[in-house]
This record gives C-alpha cells, structure tokens and sequence, in this order.
C-alpha cells in the first residue's frame, strides 16, 4: 500500500473540454459491432472519464452509403436532442466517413456539424472492394449471403446490402461518382488521419489482414490492411497513423503494441477543443 505521502493530489483524468459531443462512426462490417455495444464503445468510455460527451452509436452493418447515411442522421439528431447541443464533432473510421459525407452535404446535416474526422477511409475507393468482386461468382455470391446473415444477426434493424455496398466502395464509383456528387459542405472542417503497417513499413500487421494488405500494395501502395494511405487523405491531412485497420479501433490482434488507440482518440479530441470545437 502506497504512504498518503506518495498519493498524488489529483488522480482524476484531466478534463477534456470540447465545446461540441464527439460522435463516433463506425465502419462497414460485423466487427462495428462486436459485443453489441459498438466497436468504439471503449474508446467511447474512455473519453467520458476525461467529461467528453462521446456516443458511439450503431448503424446497419452491410448497407449502402445513403442506407447507413440516413441512419447515422437520425442517431445524430437524437444526440442533438437530449445534448441540446448546436453541432456535434463527428470522428468516423473507414466507410463511416463516407456515410458521414454524404449525409452532410446530401441529407442537409452539415449546419449540425462542426468537424468531420476520418480515419483511413476511402476516399477514393479501395482496390480490396474490387478485387473482391473480381473472385468466382459463386464464391461472392456465398460471401454475400453470409455478410448479410451475419448482419442480421448482430443487427436487428439490419438491412441486407453488402454486394451493394462493396460495388460502392470500389475506386471507380468513389471518384467518379461518389466524389463529384458529395463536395464538402462549407460549413464543416474536414480532418483526415491515414494509416499504415504491413508492407512498405516496418509496422507488424494483424494475421488477419496480411493477405489483404498486400493485395492493396501491389495496387495502391502502402495502406492499413484495408485502405490505402492515398485513398484516407482528405481536407485537412494530419499524419498517418503506424496502425492497421482494426488497431485504429482498438483491436490489436498480434499488431504494433507501440500504437495506443485511446490515447490517439484522446490526444486529437483534446486538439478539436484547443481549436474551439
């Protein structure tokens, strides 16, 4: 037991004080999910002992971008609601910023947000959503059913779209038609963090990601296992995060241990509010 004379005065975690509630946006998959709480709960969590208002709520899984978009607006205006908050600070992780983008210009939610933070979302696609629909028809055909099952499984309000949603996710379709259709909204700052491990880096990569991660390295160049450092930049560019895809949510998974996801979490949002956010 430590002496009252090695006690520290104040052992609380110091205060965060943003001026708007942080909202986390998950991403595409069942692995948003996981638990039932939301893949950034945790994170979520650990802000609140730091007095953030942190929500992380939860949206179809496998939907298409105005499916999930719809969604996450409605989330957002009940947060509005029981915060009685102007705006929210929006921090979305991979497909979830392009939910976020949509539903900021197109579904008129850009006067109710201040900031959009992604990280490692496809901006401008990813070649793993192409080279998924590249594989035999059958085997897509078994991959889709069980995305979709799986979805309603861990999701009871689950709509079923996941082939829908991987056409949406290719390059082609994110800058050709995505992009020219989704400018962003002038009243919100964009942020945007990139990640990368695996090949080209001397970061460890999750097992899980390895096969993927060099299908995207022979195409795009260095990326996280899912998205590609060039395809995450956008708006305001901050860094590219030594993390795969999962770690940026908190999931190790045999990946760098170097990398503390709610410190990460924590450190930006405590810059958000130094910039007035």
């Amino acid at each position: 037991m430590a002496l009252l004379s090695e006690l520290v005065p104040f052992p609380e975690p110091p205060l965060v004080r943003t001026r708007y509630p942080v909202v986390f946006v998950h991403g595409f998959g069942t692995a948003a999910l996981m638990a039932r709480r939301g893949m950034f709960y945790e994170i979520a969590m650990h802000l609140r002992q730091h007095l953030v208002w942190a929500f992380c709520p939860n949206v179809t899984p496998y939907g298409t971008i105005e499916q999930r978009a719809r969604e996450w607006k409605a989330r957002i205006e009940r947060i509005l609601e029981i915060t009685g908050a102007e705006r929210v600070n929006l921090i979305a992780h991979s497909m979830g910023g392009l939910d976020s983008r949509y539903a900021i210009t197109k579904l008129n939610l850009g006067p109710r947000v201040a900031t959009l933070t992604t990280v490692a979302t496809p901006h401008r696609g990813t070649s793993l959503a192409e080279y998924a629909l590249e594989q035999p028809k059958p085997f897509l055909k078994a991959l889709v059913v069980l995305y979709n099952w799986l979805g309603s499984r861990l999701y009871r309000y689950n709509r079923g779209e996941a082939l829908a949603a991987i056409q949406e996710l290719t390059r082609d379709f994110i800058q050709h038609v995505f992009n020219p259709d989704v400018p962003n909204h002038p009243e919100v700052r964009y942020f945007s963090f990139a990640g990368a491990a695996g090949k080209g880096t001397e970061v460890p990569i999750s097992p899980l990601l390895m096969w993927y991660n060099s299908v995207i390295y022979e195409r795009e160049g260095l990326n996280d296992g899912m998205v590609s450092v060039a395809s995450s930049r956008w708006g305001d560019f901050q860094e590219v995060l030594p993390a795969d895809h999962a770690q940026q949510l908190g999931l190790r998974l045999g990946a760098n241990r170097d990398f503390d996801p709610y410190r990460f979490y924590t450190d930006w949002v405590r810059k958000l509010a130094a910039m007035g956010y």
